[in-house]
């Protein structure tokens, strides 16, 4: 019943994990696809190959989304390309992989963290909202860590819950023609969980999800792909928990 047929999406670090699942659902559906990668260059051609395969347009722009002279390029290529956009997945991201307390967080990771997860979101949103048409839908990509807290971890989980609030802003000051919406996965099994999976990791979170299991990329992106289709045209505003019910929230 999900279809994106005639539409044009755009998601940010679509080069692997959620991204690339999200991505090549969006084109099943019926979308043309563009992704922005970070520096796995190879990894998203690869993707584009597989969007162009499934008979859709496909869009490759690269660099550092926190510069806002890569994102200005990006947009002004994807215009060019798409002449406009329907969709939009802030999706891009980085969780340090090494548990640090506040009081030994540097500063040059503070501010590496919010660089590559907020000032991205900010600065793609900002953008791809000066191009969605009318009847349009943004999906940013927060975490539980956004919504509880992550101890060892609060400068990622501040990037997190800043995307939240964002959602609740940006809902407001685009209706009725833009919806905003949000999805908070948990624990994914993705490159970005890895070093949190080793020595038996995994197993001892899916042993705590009430589910029992670890998702993986596709169960996130299902969930994404509902937001922005048209069988959510009334849900605006909203953060859907994705996390096996370890985080009731909402």
């Amino acid at each position: 019943m999900i279809s994106l047929a005639g539409k044009s999406v755009l998601i940010t670090g679509g080069s692997r994990g959620i991204g690339r699942a999200t991505a090549l659902m969006a084109a099943r559906a019926g979308a043309d696809v563009g992704i922005t990668y970070h520096s796995k260059q190879a990894e998203a051609e690869q993707v584009a190959k597989e969007v162009r395969s499934l008979g859709r347009r496909a869009f490759v722009g690269g660099g550092d989304l926190g510069d806002p002279a890569v994102v200005e390029r990006i947009f002004r290529e994807l215009k060019a390309a798409f002449g406009g956009l329907d969709h939009f997945v802030a999706n891009a991201g980085m969780r340090p992989a090494e548990d640090v307390p506040l009081g030994g967080l540097t500063l040059a990771r503070w501010r590496s963290t919010l660089a590559q997860n907020l000032d991205s979101a900010f600065l793609t949103t900002r953008a791809a909202l000066g191009l969605l048409r009318p009847g349009g839908s943004v999906v940013l990509v927060s975490s539980t860590a956004g919504q509880r807290g992550e101890s060892f971890h609060a400068d990622y989980a501040a990037t997190k819950g800043a995307m939240i609030s964002m959602t609740k802003s940006l809902c407001i000051e685009y209706a009725p023609g833009i919806r905003v919406n949000c999805v908070a996965p948990g624990w994914v099994d993705t490159d970005l969980s890895a070093s949190a999976f080793v020595d038996g990791g995994k197993e001892r979170i899916a042993a705590a999800i009430p589910m029992k299991r670890v998702p993986v990329s596709e169960d996130i992106a299902g969930p994404i792909l509902f937001l922005l289709s048209d069988l959510a045209r009334h849900v605006t505003g909203e953060v859907l928990n994705v996390n096996g019910g370890s985080v009731l929230c909402g």
